[in-house]
């Protein structure tokens, strides 16, 4: 995990090729309409990295996937509104080029000055992007003179601009480092998948146990207690041998269930109350009920106070504690109590010092929704991606960065 960053490299006169995650969200699906990007949260998150490239004297050409556009005549996934917003937030012009690669873009590229910021369309408009095509690595990395990747949430896959164009620009014999939302990611993440601080608390959440077996698993080698809700907690207790209702249940996951649960012997936590309603809505009645009493028509979408509780007695202990998935269904409030009050109480320990690092995807969302996530100790913006650092694989975009 010990890679070299931009405070590692001089870019004073060099263009930088900097892989950025600008998967934004958009006020429309339809080309024809004047898109707006509608949440900024990620372009504001590579501004740092943008601004000391900048201010030390670099050339920027900026490029990322946005959405799953089949082909280029996806229009609706073209970079434009991002580079509109980008030039408001870096206060400076930036030029936004209608290809991936080609004799426009290199002509465009080497007129650059120190200052100039570049946008190139959408990654995933060429074809070779997902394929890790090398020529489309080679072509990207020609374009400039070091590499960076400050794209945490797309560091998990193996593609053109994310590994490809590393691989290519080190055999060029320039850099391939990590901007500094990549480091601060692998800081947070990478402790707690290497060398966590103990105790060491996992809160895991989600709808299916499928998804994180191998990070459970992961988790039990490493973790001293992993606290388990969401969806994924009715198919532990069904394996216990408790009658759930009508609740999500993986049957196809039973088995697994069961071993986890004899491997981890009293180190996985299981709710001790839920809850369940009749049906999956926000205004259908709903109770709270031990987890040995839930009634046959009714489902559990959100963990209990009891629950909330005995969770909040292990987190109290922790030195570090690490977030991945919802306690139940936050996105309809009456369900959300669950997940909200356990953000209250991490939010509360990361001021008194407890390292808290919240996992992405579903997980940021709620502590974003909850109002928090400016109080935890790291919010990542990688789903994907900090939950296979977490279960200890290897991430190519990381893995290909120069070393310390």
């Amino acid at each position: 995990m010990n890679k070299k960053s931009i405070l590692d490299i001089d870019v004073q006169g060099k263009k930088v090729l900097v892989r950025v995650d600008f998967n934004v969200p958009l006020s429309s699906k339809d080309p024809n309409d004047d898109i707006t990007v509608t949440d900024d949260t990620r372009i504001r998150a590579a501004l740092p990295t943008l601004n000391h490239l900048l201010a030390q004297g670099g050339a920027l050409i900026l490029c990322s996937h946005l959405g799953r556009p089949k082909t280029a005549d996806d229009k609706q996934y073209a970079m434009d509104p991002v580079a509109a917003r980008l030039a408001e937030l870096l206060d400076r012009p930036v030029i936004k080029m209608d290809e991936v690669v080609g004799p426009e873009v290199s002509a465009a590229a080497a007129e650059m000055q120190p200052g100039d910021v570049m946008l190139l369309e959408n990654t995933r408009f060429h074809p070779g992007e997902k394929k890790n095509d090398p020529e489309l690595s080679a072509a990207l990395a020609a374009l400039a003179d070091v590499y960076v990747d400050d794209a945490f949430g797309s560091a998990h896959r193996a593609h053109a601009s994310t590994e490809g164009a590393a691989q290519a620009m080190r055999a060029r014999g320039g850099p391939a480092v990590a901007g500094f939302l990549m480091q601060k990611e692998l800081q947070a993440l990478g402790t707690a998948a290497t060398n966590p601080p103990h105790p060491y608390v996992a809160i895991m959440g989600g709808a299916k146990i499928s998804d994180k077996i191998k990070l459970i698993e992961n988790l039990l080698h490493s973790a001293d207690s992993i606290l388990i809700g969401g969806g994924m907690a009715n198919t532990f207790l069904k394996a216990k041998g408790y009658e759930v209702g009508t609740s999500l249940v993986e049957a196809e996951a039973l088995p697994e269930a069961e071993r986890l649960l004899a491997l981890a012997s009293d180190r996985l936590v299981l709710p001790i109350d839920v809850i369940a309603a009749e049906q999956f809505a926000d205004d259908s009645p709903a109770d709270v009920y031990p987890v040995q009493a839930i009634p046959a028509g009714r489902m559990a979408l959100d963990i209990g106070p009891d629950t909330v509780e005995l969770f909040t007695q292990h987190v109290e202990k922790a030195r570090l504690v690490v977030w991945n998935g919802p306690m139940g269904v936050f996105e309809f409030s009456a369900f959300a109590q669950g997940t909200f009050a356990l953000a209250e109480v991490l939010a509360e320990l990361a001021g008194q010092g407890t390292e808290v690092v919240i996992g992405g995807g579903d997980s940021a969302a709620a502590v974003q929704k909850a109002g928090l996530a400016d109080k935890m100790t790291h919010v990542s913006t990688g789903g994907g991606a900090s939950l296979e650092l977490l279960e200890g694989k290897t991430l190519p975009g990381i893995a290909i960065l120069d070393d310390k």
